[in-house]
């Protein structure tokens, strides 16, 4: 976590959280948005390899993976290493304003088309119910809830998918606040994978865990979502 200073919002009127909220939100794009580039590929390194060893052995049930926006974490390595290894991948896209995401089928060689936010999507593959959804965040705190762009995607889906798929959000250091006053809508992710490896959701605030332990609260969260157990 960065030690710079963060300032409170000016109340706990929602007026001001939320223009708090937004303040942070900018801040953290902007950060990102100038990291050195040689800084960012160490750190991007070690955020796909924190991923990897999180989906290692990936079932065969749906992991919706998201297009880089924004300087966001480019995951499309860990998209093809889920290929090579069996596993479905999907892509979001916007259905509508004020809906949930739809995931789309992802291959390497998936036909893409622009979308919304000129975000590139699968032209038409199939769509798909994924059971682990990794979520980018422009920032995060320390009970695991997510500031993202503040269209609300991303929390209508999470609320939407029942039974509740696993949510890892994806973030960096910098971007870890001590709260961000979370609001009724929004949704805690089940996992925080930063460059310093993978944090959990324990009794509502984020625990570093190890290679095997993390893996394995993935699994029994994956059963919970409605993977098919016999991929897990």
């Amino acid at each position: 976590m960065s030690d710079r200073p963060i300032s409170a919002p000016r109340s706990t009127d929602r007026a001001d959280i939320n223009a708090w909220r937004k303040s942070r939100r900018e801040e953290c794009i902007a950060w990102r948005t100038a990291i050195d580039e040689a800084q960012r590929g160490i750190w991007d390194r070690q955020i796909a390899a924190a991923l990897q060893t999180l989906l290692k052995a990936p079932a065969t049930g749906v992991t919706a993976f998201y297009w880089p926006h924004q300087a966001e974490f480019d995951a499309r390595s860990v998209m093809g290493r889920c290929c090579d290894d069996g596993a479905m991948v999907a892509l979001p896209e916007v259905a509508g304003k004020g809906l949930p995401l739809r995931f789309r089928r992802w291959w390497p060689d998936a036909p893409m088309v622009r979308g919304m936010y000129d975000i590139p999507v699968p032209d038409g593959t199939p769509e798909v119910r994924p059971d682990l959804l990794l979520v980018p965040m422009s920032a995060f705190d320390d009970c695991a809830f997510r500031l993202g762009y503040g269209g609300g995607y991303y929390d209508r889906s999470l609320a939407a998918l029942k039974p509740r798929v696993v949510a890892v959000g994806v973030s960096y250091e910098y971007c870890r606040l001590p709260t961000i006053y979370p609001q009724a809508h929004d949704c805690a992710m089940d996992f925080v994978v930063t460059e310093a490896g993978v944090y959990a959701a324990d009794n509502g605030l984020l625990v570093r865990l190890d290679a095997d332990a993390a893996h394995a609260r993935l699994q029994k969260l994956r059963k919970r979502a409605g993977a098919p157990e016999d991929d897990i």
